[in-house]
């Protein structure tokens, strides 16, 4: 089991904090504080950067591990939601034996967190319901 937790600090602003006490600031996109659909991109190009950093970081440490996160938001008759997710890596090993061996595995680490590793992408991709319900309908 997985869980944060979501306190209101002002007006469409709010502070998720894990289990391990790490905080993060959430808004509507009025300041610099992520949107959910910010954090939505970020978990997804988070999850799949980590997956395909540790199968390559066997190998060799990269000199630049960049991954771009973008979709587009729309409303159709089915509701808000994202279409169109697409991750961009731009990995540069160094030099060598060891950077070659890294360089060989990076299409299948990406292909590995695409296809079965990272939970946040399959999540989406395979679709989960998400319950909601008051605190007080809990039983």
């Amino acid at each position: 089991m997985r869980a944060v937790e979501l306190v209101r600090t002002g007006r469409a602003h709010f502070q998720a904090t894990n289990v391990r006490g790490g905080v993060l600031s959430i808004g509507s996109g009025e300041d610099t504080d992520f949107t959910p659909v910010e954090l939505l991109l970020a978990a997804i190009a988070g999850c799949s950067g980590v997956d395909v950093d540790l199968i390559t970081g066997k190998r060799a440490q990269p000199e630049r591990f960049e991954v771009r996160a973008s979709g587009d938001k729309i409303r159709d008759e089915q509701g808000n939601r994202m279409t169109n997710l697409r991750l961009v890596f731009d990995v540069a090993f160094p030099e060598g034996e060891e950077g070659d061996a890294a360089r060989g595995v990076l299409p299948r680490a990406i292909e590995q967190s695409r296809d079965r590793l990272c939970t946040v992408s399959r999540t989406v991709a395979v679709a989960s319901p998400v319950e909601m319900v008051r605190r007080d309908a809990v039983s």
